[in-house]
């Protein structure tokens, strides 16, 4: 069966697979299969079942999400000066790289059938990176398939030769003492021999994230591009466009898919002189208590050719319970952007008129809306500070408070300073107006307070784009957090402006303010002590 579902790009296929050890014969390869015939593929490989909506439902075993700890950079000597080595980033040994390549190939090479897509990172053409996917599972060359920029003429053998090569093996589980891994899973980046390699996980954020983590590498060191970890949609009417950024968790896809915008993309773009442009062709969006009443457009995105993360299903019925957390809370579902009805299908957008940062505050003291200097966002852009929410990560199961530089500081290769000067010099000239939206905790800390309403930050954030917050009844100071809030925004409740009043303790209110204020200053200090002093005054500050 297999040979005939492959297409008629596996013409030269053995020489682009050679120098990666893989030997792979013509009737063993599946190659740039249309999504149908992939569906088809992995129903026979019995990998996944079919939802009541046609979506592929696949189960990703022991890593519902990613594994920070499991993935390493190779520590090569034409990247060894410009990685920000630490706990993020670790180096891993380029001898011990090549033989879990070896054993990854070897598998590979083994296999009844391999699944290959051509895929393609950056909608904008003079910034993309060609990317050759070799993987075990039908649904993971679906997913690259949806996720990521299809290109086009691959029939006439157009694509040429990949930039990066991506092998994964979920089903090879590593012996971690032998090869000197942190588990039986690894995610691997070699940016001298332009190879990624995962093994031993089934979680396809792993392929997206890894992709990612490459291309925030590339565009800055080769193009003097920002990549930014944040979704991005335009104004129809006059093209007005806004970027939003936020860790898993905190919205940044939710917020995105506004009906009355379009959606340039959901979750990873590039800054660049000609604007904005999406680094993917597709959504990956958390589907955890998701309804049609809730995100329609996400959830009418939920169809044939989308591929949803273990999500349960009636074994009957076949209707998916987005509301049940039997295999984690990060259920997932990854469709390609057109299934957004008011999607913008090129991926590109202008220079962003507003950055809005979004993080969820499990301490329910920071303001739900409030304005930034072009020196505090670079502050907030450096620190990051969010709580990490239930099932994003292996083991995080309430809200935990962290600081991840950039909103995205996993993915970030590079000294966290290096990105946020690019990113002040880019709104410094744009004039971009910024926000920081808290999406978590109000009237007390997470367990206490309350969830914000979605429809609350829905109206905040249109405030935002529109500039109607400008014109309103004017801003406080708080001194606390160095931030400008609104005093009074349409449709929103004035105590909720004010976290301070929605605590029934105010003596509680201050302590709990300061506590956090405080851990801002430290995150600075110990992280980054060469901080510009104008951008440090310009963050929290303890009274």
């Amino acid at each position: 069966m297999a040979s005939s579902m492959v297409s008629d790009n596996t013409k030269g296929i053995a020489s682009e697979l050679a120098p990666f050890g893989l030997s792979l014969t013509h009737p063993h390869l599946v190659v740039d299969c249309a999504p149908a015939a992939l569906v088809e593929q992995a129903l026979t490989r019995y990998e996944g079942t079919l939802s009541s909506t046609g979506a592929l439902c696949v189960k990703t075993g022991a890593y519902t999400g990613r594994s920070p700890e499991d993935r390493f950079i190779v520590d090569t000597p034409d990247v060894h000066d410009n990685i920000a080595w630490g706990t993020v980033n670790k180096p891993f040994a380029p001898k011990d790289f090549e033989r879990i390549k070896d054993a990854i190939v070897a598998y590979l090479n083994d296999r009844d059938e391999v699944f290959v897509e051509h895929c393609l990172s950056g909608a904008l053409p003079a910034h993309s990176r060609k990317f050759l996917l070799v993987c075990e599972r039908a649904s993971q060359a679906l997913f690259a398939h949806q996720l990521l920029v299809r290109p086009e003429n691959l029939h006439s053998g157009a694509f040429g030769e990949a930039d990066f090569a991506l092998l994964a093996a979920p089903g090879l589980s590593l012996d971690a003492e032998k090869f000197h891994t942190h588990s039986e899973a690894v995610v691997l980046i070699n940016f001298q021999q332009h190879i990624i390699l995962i093994a031993g996980t089934g979680y396809n954020g792993e392929i997206k994230k890894s992709i990612f983590s490459v291309m925030n590498y590339l565009l800055p060191v080769e193009d003097g591009v920002l990549p930014m970890h944040s979704s991005c949609n335009v104004d129809p009417q006059n093209g007005s466009t806004a970027v939003f950024f936020g860790l898993s968790g905190t919205g940044k896809t939710t917020l995105s898919a506004d009906p009355r915008r379009l959606l340039v993309g959901d979750d990873e773009h590039g800054w660049s002189d000609q604007g904005v442009f999406n680094l993917e062709g597709g959504c990956y969006a958390k589907s955890i208590r998701i309804s049609a009443e809730s995100e329609p457009e996400i959830f009418q995105a939920i169809r044939f050719g989308a591929v949803a993360e273990n999500v349960v299903i009636d074994p009957v019925t076949r209707v998916a319970d987005y509301f049940d957390v039997k295999y984690t809370e990060n259920t997932r579902v990854a469709y390609p952007i057109n299934y957004i009805p008011n999607a913008r299908v090129c991926g590109y957008g202008g220079t962003p008129e507003v950055v809005i940062f979004l993080t969820a505050d499990a301490f329910g003291v920071l303001p739900p809306l409030a304005r930034l200097t072009i020196k505090a966002a670079m502050y907030q852009f450096v620190s990051g500070f969010t709580s990490k929410v239930a099932g994003t990560e292996r083991g995080i199961t309430e809200p935990v408070p962290t600081f991840s530089s950039l909103f995205g500081e996993p993915f970030m290769p590079l000294d966290p300073l290096r990105y946020a000067d690019m990113f002040g010099k880019r709104m410094q000239s744009a004039k971009t107006r910024v926000y920081l939206v808290n999406t978590g905790w109000t009237g007390g800390p997470y367990g206490v307070g309350e969830r914000i309403k979605l429809g609350y930050t829905r109206k905040m954030v249109n405030a935002a784009l529109d500039g109607s917050v400008e014109r309103s009844q004017g801003f406080r100071h708080d001194s606390t957090f160095n931030v400008d809030v609104p005093v009074a925004i349409d449709g929103v409740p004035s105590e909720l402006l004010d976290p301070k009043a929605t605590w029934k303790d105010a003596q509680a209110y201050d302590r709990q303010a300061a506590r956090l204020a405080e851990m801002f200053i430290k995150n600075q200090q110990q992280r980054f002590p060469n901080m510009d002093p104008d951008i440090i005054a310009a963050g929290p500050q303890l009274n």
